[in-house]
């Protein structure tokens, strides 16, 4: 049996960062509420900045082949899960190839929002278990802050802009960080709860789509989201270690998406996982949706924290609703 891995990873951010204080100017808000119902005090934001999301991929895939220590003619496979992608058609996967200069490669997006970077390792692991693939590009990449609707004090508060990217492959010479287990679940029932109204078959781009303002995302019943996220976190992580045999004491760093600090602290708490062994950047990047887990990751590891041979659990749920979890040993 292959054992599957991360062989290398990158991230990346636009350089404008957006403090609470700068919003307290744009909207009825102010850092103390902020802060105390999310945890987050700055994001980094497209702006003004020229940036399509296939350009803020780039440097994060760089880095990623980089550390695989590949070359790029290798890549069998790009895929990106984001929500915000370059065009409908082609992919932004294509518009990352053509950037990274690969002349073959399946290119696909995928769409399952803060949990894109876990539904991206399940893809890549079974493309690759199939025998027909060596490499795959697996990116999380997003530029919520341009379909955030800047007069919405109850969501414009929440989102920044990243991007995350993996090469995942089969670990030869034991090279790489090992893909122990990915389990990822979905639910479109309450799918209405977190979405973006406009711009598809439904309500295509017209004047009076945009009237509406049906082209930025809306949160209903914010409530619903933060229960049903912290629900169905909790409920498959415990799976996916029972799954294996483990326990969460054998784990030594939890990796939530960094959507709200109060969900990963219950998510955490359910697990009986300590707050000191929770990795929290939603304070310096805010909810970077499906680069959240891959941001945080590669933050940690930059700082030093997560270190050689730990047991990681990731877990995220995003809209969908989607929800999933995986285990790494780095």
């Amino acid at each position: 049996m292959k054992r599957i891995g991360i062989l290398g990873l990158g991230y990346n951010f636009p350089k404008t960062i957006l403090t609470n204080a700068e919003l307290e100017k744009m909207v009825d808000t102010s850092d103390e509420w902020i802060t105390q119902r999310t945890g987050i005090k700055e994001r980094h934001i497209v702006g003004n900045e020229t940036m399509a999301n296939s350009d803020m991929i780039l440097p994060a895939a760089e880095k990623a082949i980089a550390e695989a220590g590949i070359d790029k003619s290798e890549i069998d496979v790009i895929i990106v899960g984001t929500v915000t992608p370059d065009y409908f058609f082609p992919s932004t996967a294509a518009m990352l190839q053509k950037k990274l200069g690969i002349k073959h490669a399946m290119v696909l997006d995928f769409s399952a929002g803060c949990t894109g970077f876990l539904y991206g390792l399940d893809i890549a692991r079974g493309l690759i278990l199939s025998g027909n693939y060596k490499y795959v590009l697996t990116v999380g990449s997003e530029q919520l802050t341009k379909i955030t609707n800047w007069e919405d004090r109850n969501t414009c508060v929440l989102f920044g802009d990243g991007s995350g990217a993996a090469i995942v492959g089969d670990m030869k010479d034991d090279k790489g960080h090992e893909i122990i287990g990915v389990l990822n679940d979905g639910d479109g029932h309450l799918g209405d709860l977190l979405i973006m109204y406009g711009g598809g078959s439904v309500n295509p781009m017209s004047h009076e789509m945009i009237d509406k303002k049906l082209q930025y995302l809306n949160m209903d019943k914010g409530g619903e989201v933060f229960k049903h996220a912290i629900l169905n976190m909790t409920k498959i992580s415990l799976n996916l270690l029972k799954k294996h045999d483990m326990t969460t004491e054998q784990i030594d760093w939890l990796i939530p998406h960094q959507a709200n600090i109060r969900i990963m602290e219950k998510v955490a708490e359910r697990l009986n996982i300590p707050k000191e062994r929770v990795a929290i950047t939603v304070d310096r990047y805010g909810n970077t949706s499906a680069a959240s887990i891959p941001m945080a990751l590669g933050t940690y590891i930059d700082e030093g924290k997560i270190k050689e041979g730990q047991m990681l659990l990731m877990t995220a749920f995003g809209a969908g609703f989607t929800w999933g979890s995986a285990i790494i040993k780095w």
